[in-house]
């Protein structure tokens, strides 16, 4: 099956109270969307990149993917209001049977990573990198109250990439365009359609850069990695 990405770099990102978008901003030197976008180039499933940005962000974009030699990367555009819009956006753009969505935010994915989950969504249709929740999780009442404690061996805190068919995630998007729902993320719109998702457990190094903390964090596991060589 030939893959193609859709990497979405058009979030805002208030939550960093920086001048730049977190996918500009510095990690061991390079930026975050260098970093996030050298994994794809380096898989050797994928084919072709689509750039999803912020609007008026081509050219920052375009100039990064220039100076870093990315080839895969085959079109930039403009993201919409909402992370939905941009994925759609960015899979109209495509052309493979099998889309890989993935968070610019997210550094430290490997090219390992990638191939695993487009293994697994060509055995299972769709697949999803997640780990394993490590602390107990509480359900609140809305009011600061503790109602329940779900089984934490069943919780897994999902990460990206995640892979599909990229025709069958476009048929969950429009249906949720249709029907006024929302999702956090695209495994969540096949969960709605009734399709399973399989789950390939990733790395907890492979964070999401959210908030001013994560940012060093990044810096000594990026650094680490270096020590041991190129990442897998």
């Amino acid at each position: 099956m030939e893959w193609g990405a859709v990497v979405v770099a058009a979030g805002r990102g208030t939550r960093m109270g920086a001048a730049d978008n977190k996918p500009y901003l510095k990690v061991a030197g390079r930026t975050v969307l260098a970093h996030a976008l050298e994994a794809f180039e380096r898989s050797p499933s994928v084919s072709s990149i689509v750039l999803v940005v912020s609007s008026g962000e081509q050219k920052k974009a375009a100039e990064i993917v220039g100076a870093e030699g990315f080839r895969k990367v085959t079109l930039i555009i403009p993201g919409g209001a909402e992370r939905q819009d941009s994925v759609y956006a960015g899979l109209e753009a495509l052309r493979t049977e099998g889309v890989l969505v993935h968070d610019a935010a997210r550094p430290l994915v490997t090219p390992d990573q990638i191939e695993a989950c487009c293994r697994a969504a060509e055995e299972h249709g769709s697949s999803a990198l997640a780990v394993p929740v490590k602390d107990t999780i509480k359900i609140s009442d809305g009011n600061g109250f503790i109602v329940a404690t779900p089984e934490r061996r069943t919780l897994w805190s999902v990460q990206t990439p995640q892979a599909f068919l990229r025709l069958e995630l476009m048929q969950a998007h429009r249906n949720a365009q249709e029907n006024g729902a929302s999702a956090t993320d695209d495994a969540m719109l096949l969960e709605r359609i009734g399709r399973k998702v399989a789950i390939v457990e990733g790395d907890y190094r492979n964070l999401k850069i959210t908030t001013p903390e994560d940012l060093p964090i990044a810096e000594l596991l990026i650094a680490g990695r270096q020590g041991k060589g190129s990442p897998q």
